[in-house]
């Protein structure tokens, strides 16, 4: 069963949030019989939503991320990057909340005709008002999110970890508990980017 307290320094990825959405959390959330749970299959483009509350904690998951809900803006001309092969989705809306823990997560690729300098100079001052962002370079990872739930673990700031060879820039900002990342990389003629934000919140007021 997921239990947020011990989900220590693991990877949040858009495929890992739906395997926990619609796996683990489904199963941890629906124990008793007042669970109420919807789903919508979605639109012709096929966007799925699915919303679970419980006396345990409410779940709702989305296909569909909005990123100003992440405190972003989306890059002037950007569209939205096509579903590949792998069928990983390339938006998400996440939101958990039970006792004495909530996750909320906002996720979307996009794509510019820009250079990625232009795009790096954007979210580099966009950022700021988050703090002093720091810029990681390595191989592309999406966006990925590092974060330990723990009060000690979620203060830190962000940081760079491992960085490799690679010719993905990340833009990062705030702490392991609370970040906004850029992470931007070259192609074909313009530029592919991702926007996430993940915030969790640990103790007696579990809200988002």
């Amino acid at each position: 069963m997921f239990n947020p307290r011990r989900f220590d320094h693991k990877l949040f990825s858009r495929k890992l949030i739906a395997n926990l959405a619609l796996g683990a959390l489904f199963a941890a959330l629906c124990v008793l019989p007042a669970c109420s749970i919807n789903t919508n299959k979605g639109d012709k483009d096929g966007e799925k939503h699915v919303d679970i509350k419980s006396p345990m904690g409410d779940l709702h998951v989305s296909e569909q991320a909005d990123i100003r809900d992440a405190g972003l803006t989306l890059y002037p001309g950007a569209k939205p990057a096509p579903k590949d092969d792998s069928d990983d989705k390339k938006s998400a809306n996440v939101n958990l909340s039970i006792p004495g823990f909530s996750l909320k997560v906002v996720a979307a690729e996009f794509l510019s005709d820009d250079a990625p300098e232009k795009l790096i100079a954007y979210y580099d001052k966009e950022l700021q008002k988050y703090g002093k962002p720091i810029q990681c370079k390595g191989p592309w990872s999406g966006g990925h999110v590092e974060s330990s739930p723990g009060k000690e673990e979620g203060s830190k700031p962000v940081s760079c970890g491992s960085s490799g060879s690679g010719d993905s820039v990340e833009l990062k900002v705030g702490t392991e508990g609370n970040q906004h990342v850029v992470a931007v990389k070259p192609n074909q003629r313009g530029t592919r980017f991702a926007l996430v934000y993940v915030r969790m919140h640990t103790g007696k007021d579990d809200t988002i």
